[in-house]
């Protein structure tokens, strides 16, 4: 049994196939597929997506890439959005949002700025609805702290993580997990590969960012979240564990960290 805590799989790459993909994956034993939204104009899509597919479950929030083209009231949306979607149980935390400072405007004032402010308040609304939260945390990941210790959420998962120990010993003290994918499947990427073998695997869960961060013998093609098993398979070597001990503790790292899992109506 495997979970896939991050994919896109309302992305264009998916269209019209979105279904035989997450077909696909739960016969590989992904049995669930976390969704999140990036903005408020794909929170119907993602909720409507996870209900039409057997192992869909969804998130909502506004992207940071998406922030540029957001407006204040997507804020209020967002809220009515939360509101509306708390009895479903398919429904599981707030996401995608988060802090990117890798692309170069980015960076600059003022839209550093507006990032900051939609963040933050994303991260109320998660404190305020007790929602854990997807985080997307490039190049960003010391401000992302800071914001995560001044408004305190529920937990959630550094998505992609690929920080210091330091780093990513600060997430798990703040009850975060930290998710892992292709970019581990990679014999250069040391500091994560490192990461993955030597931080405590109660804080792991792994994720495919589908269709994007495509595994090593997928790259430059595009990413799908039947690759879990495979990507667990490199976890469980990087580690020194049976693949069934693997995907055992991320399956159970992954409900640790997003608790609507549990009562989603999934067999997990």
């Amino acid at each position: 049994m495997w979970v896939d805590t991050h994919c896109h799989l309302d992305a264009g790459e998916f269209d019209g196939h979105s279904a035989s993909v997450a077909d696909d994956a739960a016969q590989a034993g992904v049995r669930a597929i976390v969704i999140p939204a990036i903005a408020r104009v794909n929170f119907g899509t993602v909720a409507q997506l996870a209900r039409e597919v057997g192992n869909g479950v969804y998130a909502l929030g506004i992207h940071p890439l998406y922030v540029p083209t957001a407006q204040e009231s997507d804020l209020q949306a967002l809220r009515t959005a939360i509101e509306g979607a708390l009895a479903d149980p398919l429904f599981i935390g707030i996401g995608e949002i988060g802090l990117d400072f890798f692309v170069p405007e980015l960076k600059e004032t003022p839209l550093r700025e507006k990032q900051e402010f939609f963040f933050s308040e994303q991260l109320k609304l998660a404190r305020d609805f007790e929602l854990p939260v997807l985080l997307h945390v490039r190049r960003s990941q010391d401000i992302i702290l800071k914001h995560l210790r001044r408004i305190r959420v529920p937990g959630g998962i550094a998505h992609a993580f690929n920080g210091s120990f330091q780093q990513a010993q600060a997430f798990i003290d703040l009850g975060l997990h930290l998710g892992f994918g292709g970019a581990m499947t990679f014999p250069r990427s040391l500091q994560i590969r490192r990461l993955a073998a030597e931080l405590p695997l109660p804080a792991i869960v792994l994720e495919t960012d589908a269709p994007d961060i495509s595994p090593a013998w997928r790259h430059p093609g595009i990413n799908t979240p039947d690759q879990i098993p495979r990507i667990g398979e490199v976890l469980a070597e990087l580690r020194g564990l049976p693949l069934q001990e693997v995907a055992a503790a991320t399956s159970a790292n992954a409900r640790a960290a997003l608790p609507r899992l549990a009562s989603s109506g999934l067999s997990l």
